[in-house]
């Protein structure tokens, strides 16, 4: 199965925070698995630790990158087609960081680790 992580998801895998349910944990680690994790997410990492709201244990820059690598993740870069795709999705989620994984997962036909409700309502695959 090809997976892409949502944000939390990504971050609460890092932490191994109880909040990861047991059925992502398992998808996660199971070495059949592709994981990706999306450019989006960095994004978003990087703005809340820039503004205060997200605290690391290195800058964003350094760190992002390391776990992906030390996880044995895929880097998900954001295309020309994901960006142009979110134009047509419904107007389920305001927050264009989840918007852009929305697309990213219906483009690239991966299943999203996810617990966020507005996401689960897309026609796309979840996992939580």
């Amino acid at each position: 199965m090809n997976i892409l992580l949502d944000t939390h998801a990504f971050l609460w895998w890092i932490a191994d925070d109880a909040r990861l349910s047991d059925a992502a944990r398992d998808a996660i680690s199971d070495p059949d698995n592709e994981i990706l994790v999306s450019a989006a997410s960095a994004w978003e990492i990087a703005i809340k630790v820039g503004i205060g709201r997200l605290t690391l244990p290195a800058p964003a820059k350094r760190f992002v990158p390391r776990q992906v690598q030390r996880n044995g993740f895929v880097a998900l870069p954001i295309q020309l087609e994901h960006a142009l795709a979110v134009e047509d999705l419904p107007k389920h989620h305001k927050d264009p960081f989840d918007r852009m994984l929305v697309a990213q997962a219906r483009a690239e036909k991966l299943t999203l680790i996810t617990d966020d409700p507005l996401i689960q309502r897309y026609n796309i695959e979840t996992l939580w």
